[in-house]
């Protein structure tokens, strides 16, 4: 039986799961508690739980997204807190992404960039940007993000993350 599955809004009480996926798909990256409990509080509207639905499945989360407004070229350094939205954003930034293997295959990836697009237009932003991880680069290449030359200074940002990153963008369609 196929299952289905959708986004919804995370909650205070999604943290531990939150943490729990993290923990499975991005190990090599990890995050304080706190910085996704800051994220949560700070930008709400940027926060989802991705949940499988079916027959058996009372509805499991299976992934999260993390995004808020942000500056082009000047992602926050990994596990840092941001201390306050920035007073005049002008992209939406893609915290994070992750979506355990249960997820593969449901459309929730391209699922979850349709949301980012669309509350990045509601919002008036006109960009959307992300850090992605070596693994993810084909797919955010497939969905029409580029990197963005920042220079050295967002070459410092991006050494705390470790190797291989690439800072992309992309415009938000209207």
């Amino acid at each position: 039986m196929r299952m289905n599955a959708g986004w919804r809004a995370m909650e205070t009480a999604d943290l531990d799961r939150v943490m729990a996926i993290a923990e499975v798909v991005h190990p090599d990256y990890p995050e304080d508690r706190a910085v996704f409990a800051e994220r949560l509080a700070l930008y709400p509207d940027g926060c989802a739980m991705a949940e499988a639905f079916g027959v058996e499945a009372a509805g499991p989360c299976i992934g999260y997204i993390v995004m808020h407004p942000g500056r082009l070229g000047v992602p926050p350094p990994l596990d840092s807190p941001l201390g306050a939205l920035p007073e005049v954003p002008d992209c939406l930034y893609l915290h994070d992404v992750a979506l355990l293997p249960a997820a593969r295959g449901l459309g929730l990836g391209v699922a979850a960039l349709e949301r980012m697009n669309a509350l990045a237009a509601r919002q008036g932003f006109r960009w959307l940007a992300l850090t992605s991880t070596p693994g993810a680069r084909a797919f955010w290449d497939a969905q029409g993000f580029r990197p963005h030359d920042g220079g050295a200074g967002l070459a410092a940002k991006l050494a705390s993350y470790g190797g291989g990153m690439t800072y992309m963008t992309k415009p938000v369609k209207g």
